[in-house]
């Protein structure tokens, strides 16, 4: 069946209130959807792909979904520069009803600190309820493209894989009979707030070919921040840490820039890289000095560097081996490995 002959969303005609909505059947219409679209980019139907991502971003299932999802996290109750958070029951429902694609232009970018465990404050850009929402519901669009064509070395900010599986994993390869006891671990500085937008907007054209998709996520990037004082400051590298949709874009960027890279140059190196921390497993301490240097050379390509504190070779064999090296632990992800 054709996407434009699919109608999604025929129970939302009896819906007139928050309180109305069938939770259990909004899931599965949009779980369906989702399913639909990632095997269409299995099959490389990517035309399929496009109208399936837009008659699911016009779909009232998943528009309330959206605004469920910026409602109910823990930052519910952070407000953007107009002051809403949708607390009640008719907002909500309000907010669905105005949830479109017609005349949408994000607004800046509210400014807030929050502590982080050294001592330093984390600088945090908070959208609108709208923006936040209209964010969401494209995720849900662009989440079933990102999982398909993900590399599987990838575990953070993805569905269905957690922290705990890239930690079992970074355990596992070292203890393995003749697998690689040279670690390097790497950390890229200041990620989040140094990703160059023109880089990321072609990492995102690979996963939808939806001009209006791009043009929302260039506006979302390039989104000014409102400083505490109230002035507005324009931005030009970086995704916002704080929006819903920035995770997923990080992801992508660093698919394309890392991911692809190691594969493509470093094959016999096996990785894990949640976010922009990344586990590398070498099999000599020449190997690991010379992908730091060749890690360094490729971020520098894209605006990129290594953390030079965070970025160490450790040496993970049996302790009556390790000779005079010393470092043969690293921290990752909290947990000592």
């Amino acid at each position: 069946m054709d996407a434009k002959q699919h109608d999604c969303d025929v129970a939302s005609t009896t819906w007139q209130a928050w309180h109305d909505i069938p939770w259990a059947n909004v899931s599965t219409v949009v779980a369906r959807l989702q399913t639909r679209i990632a095997k269409a980019v299995k099959a490389g139907e990517w035309r399929k792909v496009r109208s399936l991502q837009k008659l699911l971003t016009k779909s009232t299932s998943a528009k309330v979904l959206a605004v469920r999802r910026v409602t109910e996290n823990q930052g519910r109750k952070t407000p953007g520069v107009d002051k809403q958070t949708w607390g009640t029951p008719d907002e909500k429902w309000k907010a669905v009803e105005d949830l479109g694609n017609k005349g949408y232009k994000p607004r800046p970018l509210r400014r807030i600190y929050i502590p982080k465990a050294n001592g330093d404050k984390r600088p945090l850009g908070i959208p609108t309820m709208r923006d936040r929402a209209m964010q969401a519901l494209h995720l849900l669009a662009l989440d079933p493209v990102a999982k398909t064509t993900g590399d599987h070395h990838s575990y953070g900010f993805r569905r269905e894989r957690s922290t705990a599986d890239a930690i079992e994993q970074v355990r596992n390869i070292p203890g393995r009979k003749a697998s690689p006891k040279w670690v390097l671990e790497g950390d890229i500085k200041g990620c989040f707030d140094n990703i160059d937008h023109t880089l990321l907007l072609k990492a995102v054209r690979h996963h939808t070919q939806e001009s209006w998709v791009v043009m929302y996520i260039e506006r979302w990037l390039k989104a000014p921040v409102q400083m505490l004082d109230g002035t507005l400051v324009e931005r030009t590298r970086g995704t916002p840490q704080g929006g819903v949709i920035s995770p997923l874009l990080a992801n992508l960027f660093l698919h394309y820039v890392f991911d692809k890279w190691m594969q493509r140059e470093n094959a016999d190196v096996p990785f894990e890289r949640y976010a922009d921390d990344a586990v590398c497993h070498c099999r000599s301490q020449s190997q690991a000095q010379a992908l730091i240097s060749d890690l360094g050379r490729r971020f520098a390509q894209c605006g990129l560097e290594l953390h030079p504190l965070k970025t160490r070779v450790v040496y993970c064999k049996d302790a009556d081996r390790r000779g005079n090296y010393t470092e043969t632990s690293f921290d990752f992800l909290g947990f000592n490995v």
